[in-house]
């Protein structure tokens, strides 16, 4: 069996947003207060009611394609350490289901892969798919609004 890692955002990348720079739409992050949760895509763990948030385009690919989705993204406005546990889902993935897809190592979606998962099954799912040998890396993402949550990689 595969053994898989969920990968956050790079405590490099937070903290850039975080001193100002500018998102994937070339925008300051905008910073705010939570009225209710969150999920943070650098510790993935929640962003609590009251919290400093910052919102950001983000675009989790290495450079532009078409296939180099961008969205919007939340983490916490202050410091935060970033998800470091293998093989065990992160706190913020609390909903029933999420897409779980699989991109290839051209960082393209590989056709076929996208599946509506339940949560329960993202980490079963995502060991099917690095079975493949054209399977680079998995994405995990909102089942309604395709936002990016988290990457899950082979460890």
């Amino acid at each position: 069996m595969t053994k898989i890692v969920f990968t956050a955002m790079t405590a490099k990348d937070a903290e850039a947003f975080r001193n100002g720079n500018p998102d994937a739409n070339g925008q300051k992050p905008e910073r705010s207060i939570a009225t209710g949760t969150y999920p943070c895509r650098v510790c993935l763990g929640q962003i609590e009611d009251g919290e400093a948030m910052l919102l950001l385009a983000y675009r989790p690919f290495p450079k532009l394609q078409p296939f180099a989705e961008t969205g919007p993204i939340f983490i916490h406005a202050e410091a935060c350490s970033r998800y470091e546990a293998s093989e065990i889902l992160p706190p913020m993935l609390e909903s029933l289901d999420y897409i779980v897809r699989g991109y290839g190592f051209n960082d393209r979606i590989v056709y076929g892969t996208g599946a509506v998962t339940p949560t329960d099954g993202i980490s079963r799912y995502a060991q099917e798919l690095f079975a493949r040998e054209d399977i680079a890396y998995v994405h995990v993402r909102s089942a309604r609004n395709n936002c990016y949550q988290c990457r899950i990689d082979r460890i």
